[in-house]
């Protein structure tokens, strides 16, 4: 109860209780103090005080000099120290102590309240918490020493290190080591049975235990341990005797000893352990920060004075899809055996580590998560692989063209920026690897997979078919070396490639990891190949946006940025890539786009204070200017971080122009989305290439298998072929196209090999 509002009229029918309560006698049995852990938001701002049975209770009730009873025993009973209920369980006594409080007049009103309460996480029992005797690590008088050593620690995620882990070493306290069981490593204290002559032995070893009680100790558990007694040396009257005491080890101090107690040290293999400690990494879930990770970092400053640990993986919690922490009990997860034999042990593997759960998070397992992780990743770098196998096949080029001969790369453009970003990947994996971050390294694999997927083998695929030894040698050493990188995060998958790169008997986990000097890098191209792909991937997306499809031919394409011209040599690429006639570049963004500025409150705001709003104000009223990196705005100057500039497309909607931000947010395309005619006719041409090609699929054709074409259609789509024969001869490998313009409906196709 506050101490401020004891006096208010609100308390006062509780004064006038009192007093009545004195009047009979019966005054002696109250106390009112006031706690700062008690508030009016809640309930009535009273609670009762139970030393015995609460850390608040008993801090309090220590400073006003009440002693700690425990009417309670270790069975949740009470003692003969409540006669009336001597024996009964708790929990089955409160009606009857109500009851016997409203007989006695001791209960000013009565009302039910709901409130959460501490269960048992294995048995789900209520608790009760009760106050008993305890063994202590004095963890206050080193804890400023742990602080210190956990700078030494480097954290994946990093904000644990002064988060979760760090908060809880500052306001760490003392650790009880004991637990009042029968099973449990012994503590090693022996003590006297008589108060009058005191004396407390603890032994660091069996060797200390034979001499003093003159046995040979061959068993340390209970109860062989607690038949080691001997008289006490400082009772000169010879009657008292030291006995073991009756608790034992908390089993998490066991833990934290495992770096040393795992080879016996100090008695054994010293110079092996000052070798190998600290231990490079350690993981568990985030909640060891207050559990392992800390007894462990707790052991290790005591004793050593040195971390515990080098690096620590702190993950999140594995939820069910039912967004409860999946466990055995609740069965709220999917069949391991069903999803390795689904998608394989690989997706589930790559599905953990590169989801937020190595970040801290928590984490819901799904079967739709799973087969997003096969289908975005496992499944692209196996058809990277086939596709290597069938071309090369075709080609009849057996492994590395260059096996044996000193390595030499393509200059092919496309070849150089495939070999320049597979540089990257080695090098970033290799840091995020050093660095302990599994999640990056998934995430720049990811990328990697998705670049040579969905740009490089898409963009070769005519040169491939052509044979190119050039081609077909880079996709090998790519393939390669993107094995022996996402080896330790795939190690099923990259396993069968590699052995099919290499022999059947190589295997990827007896290579050596990759070396970044061994592969050409080339940071001019790929930035600029980087942009190419960021123009494209804007301008397809507003080819969607206004129902445009990729193989429906458009007439101009118009990119706007600062460095625009970079992009000359790679205009037939991106031409091609969106499927336009025709790409203009220019450097003139403010004629297609305008600059659009956001303040970020949250971060000028302890800066400028009251300013802030007219700052704010001016920004939206257009009143801003740039100076370099910085923006002026409202008489202010803001400095990077404190606002987001970012490009705003001008709508061209109405001209049949279209146009979007490049996601570098410095430049624009704008794309002439309207048809003519001729493009319609041309589009039609590729959508019946489409349709050749699926049959051939359905035929099971070899991709170098000549076939003749027969296509019977209407006028309009006989039309498409004439105007396109050669693009469609061209693409489908027909030799020959018979032509039937006799048919009423869309084309009818038919193949046979030539």
């Amino acid at each position: 109860m506050k101490g401020s509002e004891l006096a208010g009229r609100r308390y006062r029918p509780l004064f006038d209780f009192f007093a009545d309560a004195e009047q009979h006698g019966t005054a002696s049995a109250f106390h009112v103090l006031a706690g700062d852990f008690v508030s009016t938001d809640d309930g009535t701002g009273i609670v009762h005080l139970a030393p015995g049975f609460g850390e608040d209770d008993q801090v309090l009730a220590n400073a006003a000099g009440i002693p700690t009873i425990v009417p309670m025993d270790e069975h949740g009973r009470y003692t003969a120290a409540v006669p009336t209920w001597s024996g009964e369980q708790v929990f089955d006594a409160n009606p009857n102590v109500i009851r016997h409080l409203k007989e006695h007049s001791y209960v000013l009103r009565h009302e039910t309240y709901n409130h959460s309460y501490p269960h048992c996480w294995r048995c789900s029992m209520p608790l009760v918490y009760r106050a008993i005797s305890s063994w202590f690590v004095a963890v206050t008088k080193f804890r400023d020493r742990m602080v210190e050593l956990n700078d030494d620690i480097n954290w994946v995620p990093n904000h644990v290190k002064h988060g979760s882990f760090g908060k809880w070493l500052e306001n760490a306290r003392d650790w009880s080591i004991s637990r009042n069981r029968f099973w449990g490593s012994p503590i090693p204290v022996w003590r006297s049975d008589d108060p009058r002559y005191p004396r407390l032995d603890v032994y660091g070893s069996i060797e200390e235990l034979a001499t003093d009680f003159g046995v040979k100790v061959t068993d340390l558990h209970r109860p062989m341990i607690d038949e080691l007694t001997r008289p006490n040396p400082d009772d000169p009257t010879g009657q008292s005797t030291m006995r073991r005491v009756p608790e034992v080890l908390d089993c998490w101090f066991e833990s934290g000893s495992m770096p040393f107690a795992q080879v016996h040290y100090p008695f054994e293999n010293a110079e092996w352990f000052e070798s190998h400690y600290p231990g490079d990494f350690i993981v568990e879930y985030t909640g060891q920060s207050r559990g392992w990770f800390y007894t462990l970092h707790v052991l290790a400053t005591a004793l050593f004075d040195r971390p515990a640990f080098r690096n620590s993986v702190s993950h999140g919690i594995v939820l069910g899809d039912d967004g409860l922490k999946m466990s055995k009990s609740l069965r709220n997860y999917p069949d391991p055996m069903e999803v390795f034999d689904r998608h394989g042990s690989d997706a589930m593997r790559w599905y953990l580590l590169s989801s937020p759960i190595l970040r801290g998070n928590d984490f819901s397992v799904t079967p739709a998560g799973l087969r997003d992780t096969a289908r975005q990743v496992l499944l692209p770098m196996w058809n990277a692989w086939y596709f290597l196998t069938l071309y090369a096949n075709a080609a009849g080029v057996h492994g590395s063209v260059r096996d044996g001969v000193e390595r030499r790369f393509s200059t092919n453009v496309l070849d150089r920026y495939v070999v320049a970003k597979t540089r990257d990947l080695v090098e970033d994996v290799t840091r995020a690897m050093d660095a302990y971050d599994l999640f990056g390294a998934c995430n720049t694999v990811r990328s990697f997979v998705e670049t040579l997927t969905n740009w490089y083998i898409r963009r070769s695929r005519q040169r491939f078919w052509d044979g190119d030894v050039d081609a077909i040698d880079t996709l090998h050493t790519v393939m390669d070396v993107l094995v022996r990188v996402a080896a330790p995060l795939l190690p099923l998958v990259t396993e069968e490639v590699y052995g099919g790169l290499h022999g059947a008997k190589a295997s990827v986990h007896l290579t050596n990891w990759p070396k970044v000097e061994e592969l050409p890098g080339d940071e001019d191209l790929a930035r600029t190949m980087d942009e190419v792909r960021d123009v494209c991937s804007a301008t397809l997306s507003v080819r969607k946006a206004h129902g445009r499809r990729v193989r429906q031919p458009l007439a101009h394409l118009m990119v706007a940025s600062p460095d625009a011209q970079s992009l000359l040599p790679f205009v037939d690429i991106i031409a091609d890539e969106v499927n336009v006639r025709e790409v203009e570049l220019s450097d003139d963004v403010q004629s297609v786009a305008r600059q659009q500025l956001q303040v970020v409150p949250s971060a000028i705001g302890p800066r400028l204070g009251a300013d802030t709003q007219h700052v704010i104000r001016a920004v939206r009223e257009g009143e801003w200017t740039t100076d370099g990196d910085a923006i002026i705005a409202g008489g202010h100057r803001l400095e990077p971080g404190e606002f987001v500039l970012t490009l705003q497309a001008d709508d061209g909607s109405d001209t049949g122009r279209a146009s979007t931000a490049l996601g570098n947010g410095v430049g624009v395309v704008v794309l002439n989305v309207d048809l003519t005619p001729e493009l319609e006719i041309e589009g039609q041409a590729r959508d019946l290439v489409r349709m050749v090609q699926q049959a051939r699929r359905d035929k099971d054709l070899a991709v170098t298998d000549r076939i003749r074409l027969r296509i019977k259609a209407d006028a309009r789509w006989a039309l498409v072929v004439r105007t396109h024969e050669e693009l469609i001869a061209g693409e489908t490998l027909a030799v020959v196209i018979d032509l039937d313009d006799s048919g009423t409906d869309g084309p009818e196709i038919e193949i046979e090999v030539a």
